[in-house]
């Protein structure tokens, strides 16, 4: 398997770890919350991330300038482990947009999460996982 390689990398205290992509920058994930967001709250980032870039990069498309685009997300876990999300709910404020577009904003959300947000489609259930351990 492999498009792309990522690692994670445990600093050897508590439950910190910094990793990427090979040639790009680095960040810190924290099971404890404390040096960095949780695992779970990474995931978060990147739906918004995700979803916020297409957005803007639709939005360009169409020729609209937006002034400032914030993505916030609410959500509830179930309370036994896994403890996996069981809703989400996203909300864009933006600002700078004449209500004549408003349509045009509501439509590049729509493709984000429809067709191109990776993220948002990785959270599918039919993903194939697969686990290799390798002692070194």
């Amino acid at each position: 398997m492999g498009d792309a390689t990522v690692h994670l990398r445990w600093d050897g205290a508590g439950l910190v770890f910094r990793g990427g992509k090979e040639g790009q920058p680095e960040g810190v994930v924290d099971g404890d919350g404390i040096a960095g967001p949780s695992p779970v709250i990474t995931l978060l980032i990147a739906l918004l991330g995700c979803t916020a870039a297409d957005v803007v990069d639709i939005a360009k498309k169409m020729r609209l300038v937006i002034a400032s685009l914030v993505v916030d997300a609410a959500y509830e876990r179930a309370p036994e482990h896994p403890k996996r999300f069981t809703a989400i709910r996203v909300t864009f404020r933006v600002a700078g947009i004449a209500e004549a577009d408003y349509d045009k904003i509501r439509r590049a959300v729509q493709l984000s999460h429809e067709k191109y947000c990776s993220v948002f489609h990785s959270l599918r259930a039919d993903i194939r996982h697969e686990t290799e351990i390798v002692f070194e």
